[in-house]
């Protein structure tokens, strides 16, 4: 009871000023900000099992076990690496969403043109129509920069007879992706990540899981077109809205783009 009564007593001896108060809520935010990155994921599954060898480790030292506590304790000394290691892509994310504050970005993101979202859905029902895959990824806050540099530059002023000509098989501009900022296709052919998420189904290719990719690294909206069925998928903040149509997909992205009911959407095209 001795040392309940120390804590009890140190407690009442603790003042809490401003600044303790703002450490607080900064780390909570962090917190919260890492947990909600990590939410859905496999890496929360082995941020679990991190967790897991810890208390394991610590239950050994305290009943004394010698060697399965030296052996975790080794284990855990190497911890921080392998946490860059094992989080490298939600680190990667994080810092690209810190990077994404506007008065931190310089020069990146959208242009002042909005994308033509009548037009793009039009054209994307007809590739949907004639089964002609498509990939096709809209920038929003998080600059493209980084995929579009992996593809032919185009900076084009989009139209939908120019997407439907980039998406005709056979063609050099077929396969991969298309990149759109404003009312310009900046690149096409560009190369996206793949997700690794296992709730994709494993019945959909890699054009959707390239979506899914890039909505996970960024906060874009990703367009897929499946040659095989002609079913339209949206892929936005990590998850995959399908099947869609003309109409759906163009109120998705009137929603996700200008928070817009697709009257308003239709009046401001």
């Amino acid at each position: 009871m001795t040392w309940i009564l120390d804590f009890l007593h140190g407690l009442m001896d603790f003042q809490v000023g401003l600044p303790d108060l703002v450490d607080i809520l900064l780390v909570t935010a962090l917190i919260y900000t890492l947990l909600t990155l990590l939410r859905g994921t496999r890496a929360m599954q082995m941020l679990w099992g991190l967790l897991g060898l810890v208390v394991v480790y610590l239950a050994a030292a305290a009943f004394k076990l010698i060697t399965l506590s030296s052996i975790l304790s080794q284990t855990l000394a190497m911890l921080p690496i392998a946490i860059i290691v094992l989080f490298q892509q939600e680190i990667r994310r994080m810092l690209t969403g810190f990077g994404s504050i506007g008065w931190l970005r310089f020069g990146t993101g959208n242009s002042d043109q909005p994308v033509l979202v009548n037009e793009l859905s039009l054209a994307v029902q007809t590739m949907a129509t004639k089964r002609v895959g498509a990939l096709i990824a809209i920038e929003r806050t998080d600059t493209l920069d980084p995929w579009a540099e992996t593809g032919i530059p185009l900076d084009a002023r989009f139209s939908y007879d120019l997407l439907l000509n980039i998406f005709v098989p056979g063609t050099p501009l077929h396969d991969g992706a298309v990149i759109i900022r404003g009312n310009k296709i900046v690149a096409a052919s560009c190369f996206l990540p793949l997700s690794t998420s296992h709730k994709i189904s494993s019945k959909l290719g890699t054009r959707h899981r390239a979506g899914v990719g890039l909505s996970e690294d960024s906060d874009a909206l990703v367009i897929v077109v499946s040659e095989e069925t002609g079913t339209i998928s949206l892929a936005v903040e990590r998850q995959l809205m399908r099947p869609l149509d003309e109409t759906t997909l163009r109120n998705a992205l009137a929603e996700h783009m200008y928070q817009l009911n697709p009257e308003d959407e239709e009046a401001a095209s």
